[in-house]
């Protein structure tokens, strides 16, 4: 039966459809206008710097000629003539500029008052005239010349006039004035000659130094000054809005971001270092009357300079409003004050301002309160890390108070309101995470505000995805209501809905952080108040108990479809297992009972927890905490770190019982694997006394072998357990200090040849490495070991010849194990014989022939490379077809 859809859900189909249709239709005119013009003859004149790709089509051809494809940019033309022509009239403007600023300075006082007024007059009106009968004539690079000579021209005259007529006028008042003069002046100049670039740039530039130059005149305070920066700031912002042409816009922004930035840097100064809330209140008026000026560019400016602007307003807003109650309280808490005023800053999405102004004001409220955060990071670090010191000084006495465990010197009354910003942000955000669609739906005409290009959709006119300016449609929940940006029937998805974040994500990024800020907040708490050593111990403890709770709710509740949760507090709660391991290493029975609650605590989470990581990753610090309390139990009895040693096994025992248990479970590889790990650190405290370490080498190869009994464990655990067993055997012998081990080695290796030869006969696939193996190793292998340290040649000679005649069984009959022990066996034997005429001859030789010889050598192999690497190929296929 065909499934008819209501009409609503119809409807939106045919809607989608035409769309796309429309935009098909608009590319293919688009293509076909490009056709006609690569078609159509050339003009026969053509603009000087008329350049057709820098409209975004290629140029048109020839008559007849081939079209070229989409996107050709045709080679460049040789360089006009007019190039030459502007390099001769700048440097001629330069020279004229360089000999008027000679002739101020050096002729100038050789003559009268008369002269030099008539002289400057007449300079500079014929130099700011002639630019208007240059243009007129079409020659627009003369005048531009002339006009940045006029220029200079004016500046001189500004100094001439201070210098003879009122040389005892103030030289920052006189500058303000003649600054503000000459802007005015280059201003009407500059609208006046529209054709030239010069005069409006530079009118912009001398208007940033009026009010600047003015204040400091007057000797204004410094808020006076900054309210000269700011005023000087609105005017650049103003211009860099309405003015005319690139050149002007793009220096006003430059000058406008550096004077504003500079009057916020002054208002801030003065508010952060106002000695009480009536001193912060002017610089406050003077960051908030920044902050409305930044509001007001942001609303015509584009999309960047739009939340540029917002970023620039919500943190001058931060810093009014947060000042005022930070200069009344004391010092380590003044960053609340702030924090409280940028989360503030969120209630714009309630307002009217556009999409990207509103967008950037939120970013300004993120940047305070990751600086707030920021702020915490010290403590947290010392909470954390201070106790990785104890394990040098193993249960030396609890101390007093955590800050003493901890033993950090950071100024903690300071850092008294740490924990309330992490706790308050821990608290925001977990607000965040259980009412997500409330906030969704507060947060949509945000969305709705935003303009396309910021929201990802198709620009009007353009051709691709989707309709032109209109964005993919979502099935089911929008994305930044947690659902998922549907795809659409007939297109397989929406390219902007592709690349929106997930509403599921943003809000499992929400709680992730919560999780991790409210345990970092009580863990800091607990520094800050100086909570007794116990308590500071037991809360540590149960901070991990609740996370992992968390861990393993979370993996099974998937309320929100996002793993963000649950993966953050397994995260954390292993971190806070270490750390609390740690901080108990000060106590004795401390460390019990804190690796004892997390052993249990861990293992309980593998029980509850389903299949997968998480489970794996339990039950791994189960068993690290189990190997760790197996270690305390060996310290408490007394014991050496060797005599300990066999203590440490159990733990690994009882993992190869476990994995038997399980079998294949996906959780018994990790732990076995960890076993492993704790046989390996049972091993090391041994190494120092020769007969423990041998009885340890021998009790794992027993773990070895029982685990070997699995199938699926044999391949690995078998040939683990063989080099055991001869590896404790070899460590007995040397401890027993045997000068002749082929006395025990040899009585091993005849039968162990034996049973490999009549298995071979029955099973002639048999690997020869399981055959002859291990029995060949228990008597080459230590034979080789003492032949390093026996100054005699019989043994080496015996050895060598054993190892030729096994090497060469070995390749009459095509075995593996028997060429490569034999082989390898027979070269380091002789290695050990030539050894000393090696280093009698490399010491004759000249220092300069070890590198030649080794660079030629490397010069043959890669003069051979391809020869050297088909042998190497055709070598490992001949070892790969022995058994």
């Amino acid at each position: 039966m065909e499934h008819v859809p209501p009409p609503a859900e119809e409807l939106a189909r045919l809607d989608r459809e035409l769309a796309e249709l429309d935009a098909r239709r608009a590319q293919l005119l688009t293509r076909r206008a490009w056709l006609l013009a690569a078609l159509r003859p050339p003009a026969p004149t053509a603009a000087p710097g008329w350049n057709p790709s820098a409209w975004g089509a290629p140029a048109a051809g020839r008559p007849g000629a081939p079209a070229q494809p989409w996107g050709y940019v045709p080679p460049k033309r040789p360089s006009a003539p007019h190039s030459a022509q502007n390099l001769l009239l700048t440097l001629g403007g330069l020279l004229l500029t360089v000999a008027a600023i000679a002739f101020t300075l050096v002729s100038w006082g050789s003559m009268g008052i008369g002269g030099r007024s008539a002289v400057l007059a007449a300079v500079t009106v014929g130099a700011l005239a002639a630019p208007a009968v240059l243009l007129r004539r079409g020659l627009t690079a003369t005048a531009e010349a002339l006009a940045a000579l006029a220029l200079v021209l004016t500046l001189l005259d500004a100094y001439a006039v201070h210098a003879v007529a009122a040389p005892d006028t103030d030289g920052l008042g006189f500058t303000a004035v003649a600054a503000a003069v000459l802007a005015a002046l280059w201003t009407a100049y500059g609208l006046a000659l529209g054709k030239l670039h010069l005069p409006l740039p530079a009118a912009v530039v001398l208007a940033q130094w009026p009010l600047l130059f003015g204040a400091w005149a007057a000797g204004a305070p410094t808020l006076v000054v900054g309210w000269a920066l700011l005023a000087t700031a609105v005017l650049d912002g103003a211009i860099a809005l309405w003015g005319k042409g690139t050149g002007v816009r793009v220096t006003a922004c430059v000058g406008g971001s550096v004077m504003a930035f500079s009057a916020l840097m002054v208002g801030l100064t003065l508010s952060v270092t106002a000695s009480g809330p009536l001193g912060a209140l002017a610089p406050g008026a003077l960051l908030l009357t920044a902050a409305a000026a930044a509001l007001a560019g942001a609303w015509r400016a584009p999309r960047g300079f739009a939340r540029t602007g917002g970023v620039v307003a919500g943190l001058a807003a931060v810093a009014a409003v947060g000042g005022v109650p930070a200069a009344a309280v004391p010092e380590g808490w003044r960053v609340l004050a702030y924090l409280l005023a940028g989360l503030a800053l969120t209630a714009v999405v309630r307002t009217r301002l556009p999409g990207n102004a509103a967008i950037g004001v939120l970013v300004a409220s993120a940047a305070v309160v990751a600086g707030a955060l920021v702020g915490t990071v010290p403590g947290l670090a010392a909470v954390l890390l201070g106790p990785v010191t104890l394990p040098s000084d193993v249960w030396a006495g609890s101390p007093e108070g955590f800050r003493a465990a901890v033993g950090s010197t950071l100024p903690w009354p300071k850092l008294a309101a740490a924990p309330v910003v992490l706790a308050l942000v821990a608290g925001l955000l977990g607000a965040a995470y259980r009412w997500w669609p409330s906030l969704a739906r507060i947060a949509a005409p945000l969305i709705a505000r935003e303009t396309p290009e910021s929201a990802g959709a198709p620009a009007p006119g353009a051709s691709g995805e989707g309709a032109p300016g209109a964005a993919a449609p979502a099935a089911g929940a929008p994305w930044y209501a947690g659902g998922r940006a549907g795809a659409p029937w007939y297109a397989g998805g929406a390219p902007a809905a592709r690349r929106q974040p997930s509403g599921a994500a943003l809000r499992g990024a929400a709680g992730a952080g919560a999780a991790v800020l409210g345990w970092g907040a009580l863990l800091l708490a607990g520094a800050v108040l100086d909570v007794p050593y116990a308590v500071a111990v037991a809360g540590e403890t149960l901070l991990v108990a609740g996370l992992l709770a968390l861990a393993v709710r979370g993996a099974g509740s998937g309320r929100d479809g996002s793993a963000a949760v649950p993966v953050t507090a397994l995260v954390v709660a292993v971190a806070g297992a270490v750390s609390a391991g740690l901080l108990s290493l000060a106590s004795e029975g401390a460390s019990y009972a804190v690796f004892g609650a997390l052993a249990a605590l861990f293992a309980g989470a593998a029980v509850r927890a389903g299949a997968g990581v998480p489970r794996a990753v339990f039950a791994v610090a189960a068993t690290v905490g189990s190997t760790v309390l197996t270690g305390f139990a060996g310290r408490s009895l007394g014991l050496a770190p060797h005599e300990a040693a066999p203590l440490v096994l159990l733990v690994p025992a009882l993992t190869v019982l476990f994995g038997a248990r399980l079998r294949r479970n996906p959780v018994a590889l990790p732990v076995e694997l960890t076993g492993a790990l704790g046989a390996l650190v049972a091993v090391v405290p041994a190494v120092p006394d020769a007969p423990f370490l041998a009885l340890v080498l021998a009790l794992c190869g027993v773990l070895a072998a029982g685990a070997a009994v699995r199938p699926e464990r044999r391949p690995v655990a078998g040939y683990l357990a063989a080099a055991l067993f001869v590896l404790a055997t070899w460590v007995r012998l040397a401890a027993s200090e045997v000068s002749f081990p082929e006395a025990y080695t040899l009585p091993v290796t005849v039968p162990a040849l034996v049973v490999g030869f009549l298995r071979r006969r029955k099973d002639p696939e048999a690997s020869s490495w399981t055959a002859y193996g291990p029995g060949l190793a228990a008597t080459l292998l230590p034979s080789l070991a003492v032949v390093w340290t026996d100054p005699g040649w019989q043994r080496p000679l015996l050895l060598g010849v054993a190892a030729l005649v096994i090497t060469l069984l070995g390749a009459r009959y095509r075995l593996q194990a028997l060429l490569l022990l034999g082989g390898a066996v027979l070269a380091l034997d002789g290695l050990h014989e030539l050894a000393p005429y090696v280093v009698q001859v490399a010491g004759a030789l000249p220092r300069w022939l070890p590198p030649a010889l080794a660079g030629l050598l490397l010069l043959v192999v890669g003069a051979t490379y391809e020869q050297r690497l088909r042998d190497a190929r055709r070598l490992k296929d001949a070892l790969g077809r022995m058994r």
